[in-house]
């Protein structure tokens, strides 16, 4: 297996690096090593920082593993979904600092986290499904749906509007820019911001907080699941 997710800690703050060498696309390899850090992260009670390489945090999913047939494409979307799902409810905070272009699930997963960060720069964001001939899965559209603006909601999941940086705030895909020369200290200004909460009450109210959102995305992903339903409008 090619490692393509790195794990560091420090002061008490994971970052969880995605690395593939070229678009970060989310394979099942990169979501079981994703998924491995997690678990690490919830071993050492860390706050987490999601990043990717350098002008990409993630293009999406492998569409070389997608297009291997119906079966596949659900399978890699579920276990995309399920990770994104893993995100909203880990028990510490989770901190994406998006280091570029973040397309399709890379954008899913900025929405997951609870807070986001993109470097300052011409970078695409967005969800370009019906751009590219595919039908947006359940899941997507209800984590939309929960995270984005609702004067938004249109233009992102139905248009397929694709935003630069300053755009994606606006958006609601991320919460602020970083200047390119402060990208290297975010992280750990946000960890160190993020360690004064209480992290019982952060936990709770963030459970709390998303409940009837989990119940549908939950069914979301049932249903995506379903090949009977895939198609179903």
């Amino acid at each position: 297996m090619t490692n393509t997710v790195s794990y560091t800690l420090h002061d008490n703050v994971a970052t969880i690096a995605m690395d593939d060498g070229k678009a970060n696309a989310l394979s099942t390899e990169m979501i079981v090593q994703l998924n491995a850090a997690f678990d690490k992260a919830q071993e050492d009670e860390a706050i987490v920082v999601i990043t990717g390489r350098d002008g990409v945090f993630s293009g999406g999913f492998n569409l070389k593993e997608m297009q291997k047939g119906q079966q596949e494409a659900i399978a890699l979307t579920a276990k995309g979904s399920k990770l994104a799902r893993r995100i909203l409810a880990f028990p510490k905070p989770v901190i994406a600092l998006a280091s570029g272009h973040s397309i399709a699930m890379g954008a899913f997963l900025l929405l997951a986290c609870d807070y986001r960060m993109i470097a300052d720069g011409e970078y695409k964001v967005g969800l370009n499904e019906t751009l590219i001939g595919m039908t947006m899965h359940n899941f997507g559209i209800e984590l939309a749906r929960f995270r984005l603006p609702n004067h938004y909601f249109n233009r992102c999941v139905i248009n397929a509007e694709i935003f630069d940086a300053k755009g994606a705030v606006d958006a609601g895909f991320v919460d602020r820019t970083v200047p390119q020369e402060q990208m290297a200290g975010a992280a750990a200004m946000a960890g160190k911001l993020f360690s004064q909460l209480d992290m019982t009450a952060f936990r709770n109210t963030k459970l709390r907080s998303r409940k009837d959102a989990f119940a549908i995305l939950d069914q979301a992903i049932e249903d995506d699941l379903d090949p009977a339903k895939v198609h179903a409008v």
